[in-house]
This record gives C-alpha cells, sequence and structure tokens, in this order.
C-alpha cells in the first residue's frame, strides 16, 4: 500500500475512488433498468375493474374540475378588486389567478387534446 505525502494526492485518490463507485453504480442501475423493461407482462383487467377505474377517473376529474372553478372566481374577484383600488400588481396576479383556474378548469379536455383515448 502506498503512502499518502500530502493533501493532494489524497484528493486525487478520493476522485478516482468516487469516479470507480459512481462508474459501477450507473452500470448496476443501467443493468436494472433493461432488466425490469423486458420483464414487463401485459395486465388484462376485468370490466368491471376498469369500469371502477373509469368512475374513479371521473370523480377525480370533476373534483380537479370543481377548484379550477373555484380558483377562477377567485381571480375575477382579484381583478375586481384591484381594478376598485388601482392596484396594477393585483390586478396581474388576478388575471394569472384567473389563467391559471380556467387551465385547470379544462384540464381533462387539454389532456384528451394531447393524448386522445387516454382518458
Amino acid at each position: 500500500m502506498k503512502k499518502i505525502h500530502n493533501k493532494s494526492e489524497m484528493t486525487v485518490l478520493q476522485k478516482e475512488k468516487q469516479r470507480t463507485v459512481l462508474k459501477n453504480y450507473i452500470t448496476v442501475a443501467v443493468a436494472v433498468a433493461m432488466v425490469t423493461s423486458v420483464m414487463v407482462f401485459p395486465c388484462f383487467a376485468d370490466s368491471e375493474a376498469e369500469q371502477a377505474i373509469d368512475n374513479l377517473s371521473e370523480i377525480i376529474f370533476d373534483i380537479i374540475q370543481a377548484v379550477g372553478v373555484i380558483i377562477a372566481g377567485w381571480g375575477v374577484v382579484q381583478v375586481g378588486l384591484s381594478f376598485q383600488s388601482h392596484d396594477p400588481s393585483q390586478r396581474s396576479q388576478g388575471f394569472l389567478c384567473l389563467a391559471g383556474g380556467l387551465i385547470v378548469t379544462f384540464s381533462k379536455s387539454i389532456l384528451e387534446a394531447i393524448a386522445p383515448g387516454a382518458f
């Protein structure tokens, strides 16, 4: 074993060890990812289970849509209050809140337009 005389040699050895550990970690991670991607088995759901999942998905999207309407309504209130108080920062915040609420409200339609048949 080699004796280390100064700190610079020690840091070089530490960096080499870190590179070796990182290289081994990446090799193992890639191997695991390749094995798991090859071992994917299709799962055919029963029609009852599929219907239950679809119903749950509809309920979740309805809740998200209701939250989006509430956020958009709050944005309208902020815009109205900003016109009353002549506050431009509140006005921009209100318009951002309104736009965000509308995006959240129509999120299901947006997702269906992006990936038809997925939702």
